[in-house]
């Protein structure tokens, strides 16, 4: 028999721990390969997390309410193979203790919300509060007396993200806090009675903050180029209702703009990278960040990864599953995390070109604009021509601190010539 760890896995870029909200596992029971072991939360997101190993779970390393660090062993599962050399158990209390509730968490302030949220994830009452319902009460200068009033709905009568959400939209204004409410009125008072005033939802706050911590951290520069995309609409026009009709799958140009800016990463490592401090990190494993639009007009980057793995079948297959769980939110906190370079298509509105911002802690990020019809020059034996041709503009973001303007011109320009050579023959 052996001892193996359980860690906890990383769950989206700046999340550094998360919540133990209660074990699926009881010590002694047998549990499978991939199966559930426990239920976690952060600030973004509430989700399971499975064992990476087949056995009996012979000691959990942390309690439920426990604050975790991302990467630290929550458990001991013991597996049919032979003795490994771990000698002792660890318990909670040891060496492996976790972080406690009232530690100093990612966002480095502690309770420095003046009392908006309780200081620790499970109050006087007893009652638990998750990273995530905890970080909307901070927002949203929720008040810990507020919290305890509210009936939650999740297990245990535990408060879930929904439960806080649907307070605040039926809140009375008479909890809210003086400054907040002084706050409002002086931006009332600046609009005239033509206008609308809509609070920003909570995904929102969290898009808007992050790009203005991109575009401080990062001199964005850009470069467009415009690729002939005309061998590519002739093929997908040609096997659309065939992919659909035999392998039941939607065929867009998503997973052709993707394929070919994997080649071009290949052959510019750089751009596959992320900035730590004053060290550059080069990802050796490329995935590929794929902006989604949902339905409430937000954006979700779900991360397909080892994309360079993968066939134009398997990408296909990978955006379409990613899309469609995007939409109808039942992305996992892994699906949006380990991305090293994005895409987003600002052509599915209507766009030609756009100016994207780069996802930290990421280089760089490329745009695709609309397909369109337009006449171009096309040199031939006989000479020049005037062609009727589908043209898409591509435009790349990168960081300037670390990308300088010929290495990123030049891998748009690489991308759009692998566009461009695209076999319209070539099947799926």
């Amino acid at each position: 028999m052996a001892l193996k760890e359980v860690f906890l896995p990383k769950m989206g870029e700046s999340v550094f721990e998360a919540t133990i909200i209660s074990w699926l596992k009881k010590e002694g029971e047998s549990i499978d390969p991939y199966e559930s072991l426990v239920e976690v939360a952060t600030d973004k997101v509430d989700t399971e997390v499975p064992s990476n190993y087949g056995g009996i779970l012979k000691k959990r390393l942390a309690r439920e309410g426990d604050v975790v660090a991302i990467g630290k062993a929550i458990a001991l599962i013991e597996t049919p193979e032979e003795e490994d050399n771990t000698d002792d158990i660890p318990t909670p209390s040891q060496d492996r203790e976790p972080l406690t509730a009232g530690a100093k968490t990612s966002n480095g302030n502690g309770n420095s919300n003046g009392g908006a949220i309780p200081l620790k994830a499970r109050s006087q009452s007893g009652r638990f509060y998750s990273p995530l319902v905890r970080k909307i009460a901070q927002d949203e200068k929720v008040k810990l007396q507020e919290l305890e009033s509210i009936e939650g709905t999740g297990k245990g009568g535990r408060v879930t993200k929904n439960d806080i959400l649907n307070y605040i939209k039926t809140r009375p204004k008479s909890s809210v806090e003086p400054d907040v409410m002084l706050q409002k009125a002086h931006a009332i008072s600046e609009v005239t009675g033509d206008d609308e005033i809509i609070e920003m939802d909570r995904m929102r706050k969290i898009i808007a903050q992050r790009m203005v911590e991109s575009v401080h951290i990062a001199p964005h520069v850009q470069s467009f180029v415009e690729a002939d995309m005309t061998h590519i609409v002739k093929w997908r026009e040609k096997m659309k209702e065939v992919v659909k009709r035999e392998l039941n799958q939607n065929l867009t140009y998503t997973p052709v703009i993707i394929e070919a800016i994997v080649m071009a990463l290949r052959e510019f490592p750089a751009l596959n990278a992320s900035v730590d401090g004053e060290k550059i990190i080069i990802r050796r494993r490329i995935n590929i960040g794929m902006a989604v639009a949902l339905p409430d007009g937000n954006l979700i980057v779900p991360v397909i990864r080892d994309a360079d793995r993968l066939s134009l079948l398997g990408l296909t297959q990978r955006v379409n599953e990613l899309a469609e769980r995007a939409r109808k939110g039942k992305l996992s906190a892994d699906d949006l995390s380990g991305g090293t370079y994005t895409v987003t298509n600002v052509g599915s509105f209507g766009s030609l070109l756009g100016t994207p911002i780069i996802l930290q802690p990421q280089v760089a990020i490329m745009a695709t604009g609309t397909i369109v019809k337009k006449p171009a020059v096309l040199e031939t034996a006989e000479g020049d021509v005037i062609a009727i041709r589908h043209k898409m503009f591509l435009s790349h973001s990168f960081d300037h601190r670390i990308i300088d303007g010929a290495m990123g011109s030049l891998f748009a320009k690489r991308v759009a010539e692998i566009l461009e050579k695209f076999n319209p023959n070539r099947s799926l």
